[in-house]
């Protein structure tokens, strides 16, 4: 899994790294707003570690900007411990706070039982506007209203989903979709079928907003 950490204490961020990465866990360090946005546009993150007194534009700042697009859980670093600023935290999005000083232990703990029920939850359930996906029992809303879609149109929507912000070639998509005699799907079939996709979860197919085609590769999910 994939955190952020946004921490202008480069010496405590660089200790936070060293003790994830030794849980196998993939780390981005960034050390002002500025950074922590930028590195939000490039990839996608299971979890945000933030301090909320960063130079310039805050924690707070960062977090209601994340807010916007992405619900990643953000457990803020800080030593405004007060009762009025941890309310601030909640009321801006936030998960769970870590007041420093704090013990590398505490934050393991507090990390590993957000990203086990995050864990839990990705691998049943998506969920992006008005698009939800329940993978266990192979359903699609779309503003609340089972859509029912193909076995081939489901696979799709599941590959795109489960690999958001990552292109997926043709050549990738192809393999998803062999028939149970383990015959591949043609290219015409995949173009039909994304189109058919569109037609049922898109507000205006002709420029879709969640599949969007990487002309010459393949396809990507959302922004």
């Amino acid at each position: 899994m994939k955190i952020l950490i946004v921490e202008d204490d480069k010496l405590l961020a660089k200790g936070i790294e060293f003790v994830l990465k030794r849980q196998d866990y993939k780390v981005t360090k960034a050390y002002t707003y500025e950074e922590g946005i930028t590195c939000f546009e490039k990839e996608s993150f299971d979890l945000a570690l933030l301090d909320v007194n960063l130079r310039g534009k805050s924690g707070l700042d960062l977090c209601k900007a994340i807010r916007k697009t992405s619900d990643v859980p953000i457990i803020f670093i800080t030593a405004n411990d007060t009762e009025e600023d941890m309310i601030q935290g909640f009321d801006e999005g936030c998960d769970d706070y870590i007041s420093k000083p704090f013990s590398m232990e505490l934050l393991k703990r507090r990390v590993g039982a957000i990203l086990k029920r995050v864990g839990k939850e990705k691998k049943d359930l998506f969920e992006e506007g008005p698009i939800q996906i329940d993978y266990q029992m192979k359903q699609v809303l779309v503003e609340g209203v089972s859509t029912r879609l193909t076995v081939t149109e489901y696979q799709l929507i599941e590959a795109l989903t489960k690999n958001k912000g990552q292109v997926m070639t043709r050549q990738m998509l192809l393999e998803k979709l062999w028939d149970t005699k383990g015959k591949f799907v043609d290219e015409n079939t995949l173009s039909v079928n994304i189109k058919r996709l569109r037609d049922k979860i898109e507000e205006d197919p002709k420029n879709p907003k969640w599949i969007h085609t990487v002309f010459g590769i393949g396809y990507t999910w959302g922004k």
